[in-house]
C-alpha cells in the first residue's frame, strides 16, 4: 500500500512537471526582449580563389557615435573565381571596443537573434555577434571555412 502511494506520487509529480515546464519556458521566451544592436558595420570584401580561396577586405564599425576602421581576412577551402561583396549589418553584445577584434565563426543564431530573415551571423570568442546581409543583388555573403578574422586599425 505504501509503495503504491509513493509510485502514485511520483507519477503525479512527473505529470505536473511535464505540463508546467513547457508552459513556463514558452512564457519566458515570449517575455524575453529582442536583442538591441549596439552598433553597425559596413564591410567591403574581395574573394579570389582557384581551389583555395582567400578573402580580404576593409570595414567600418559605427559604435557609440564614432567610426572605427578594421581589416578582414579569411580562407576558404573551396573557391573559384573572383567576387567583390559589400555587406552591412548590426553588432550585438559589444560591451567594450577591445572585444570587437578577433576571429568570427558562423553560428546557428540567425533566426533566434533577430526576427526576419538573417544573412550571415558570426560570433567571436568575446561573444560579439555580427548579423550581416549582402548589399549587392545576386551575390550571397558566405563565411570562409576558417572564419573571418577582424583586425582593428585604431589605436
Amino acid at each position: 500500500m505504501r509503495l503504491q502511494r509513493i509510485l502514485l506520487s511520483l507519477v503525479m509529480a512527473v505529470l505536473i512537471i511535464g505540463v508546467s515546464v513547457p508552459v513556463i519556458a514558452d512564457k519566458e521566451d515570449q517575455e524575453r526582449p529582442e536583442p538591441t544592436p549596439v552598433g553597425q558595420v559596413r564591410i567591403k570584401i574581395t574573394e579570389v580563389g582557384l581551389g583555395l580561396g582567400v578573402t580580404w577586405g576593409k570595414g567600418t564599425l559605427s559604435y557609440k557615435g564614432k567610426k572605427y576602421k578594421f581589416k578582414v581576412r579569411g580562407l576558404n577551402a573551396v573557391a573559384l573565381g573572383v567576387s567583390a561583396i559589400e555587406a552591412k549589418g548590426e553588432v550585438y553584445n559589444l560591451r567594450k571596443l577591445d572585444d570587437f577584434a578577433g576571429k568570427y565563426v558562423g553560428t546557428g543564431e540567425g533566426a533566434a537573434l533577430v526576427k526576419g530573415r538573417a544573412g550571415l551571423v558570426v560570433k567571436n570568442f568575446s561573444g560579439v555577434v555580427l548579423n550581416l546581409k549582402s548589399s549587392q543583388t545576386g551575390l550571397a555573403l558566405k563565411l570562409a571555412n576558417e572564419g573571418l578574422s577582424i583586425t582593428p586599425e585604431w589605436d
